[in-house]
Formats: structure tokens, C-alpha cells, sequence
């Protein structure tokens, strides 16, 4: 019984790391902060739109905020 409680934790803590992305392989937030940098180019911010697809493209929107309102005067 003594042994069963001594290893548990160890066990535990196996299986928790075998679960952990290892790093580089964190595709989802690489991708996400490259819409969110493209986003913050064009003068938005990137929200979530409450979808969970598992891809960032679909996940958020890029919204536009801070517009002047006017339509840009045409060139004669």
C-alpha cells in the first residue's frame, strides 16, 4: 500500500508530461499571432468570434476599429 502512494505522484507527473506540447510544435499559437501581428498592421485587433475549430483562421475576426467615417474624396 505504502508503495501504491509513493509512486502515484510520479506516475501522475508522467502522464502529464506525455500529455504537454513539446516547444516549437505550438502550431494553433504560432498561427494565431501571425494573424494577430497581420491584424494589428491594418490597424485592427484581432477577437474571437466564439467559434473553437481548432484553427485560428476561423476562431477570430479582425476588426477594424478607428475609422474616419468619410469615403476617400475621388481624384479628378
Amino acid at each position: 500500500m505504502r508503495t501504491l502512494i509513493a509512486f502515484t505522484p510520479v506516475v501522475l507527473g508522467l502522464a502529464l508530461t506525455a500529455c504537454s506540447t513539446t516547444p516549437g510544435t505550438d502550431r494553433y499559437g504560432t498561427e494565431l499571432q501571425r494573424l494577430a501581428d497581420d491584424c494589428r498592421a491594418r490597424g485592427g485587433i484581432l477577437a474571437p468570434t466564439g467559434q473553437q475549430s481548432g484553427r485560428p483562421q476561423q476562431d477570430n475576426v479582425c476588426e477594424i476599429r478607428g475609422g474616419t467615417g468619410r469615403a476617400p474624396s475621388p481624384s479628378n
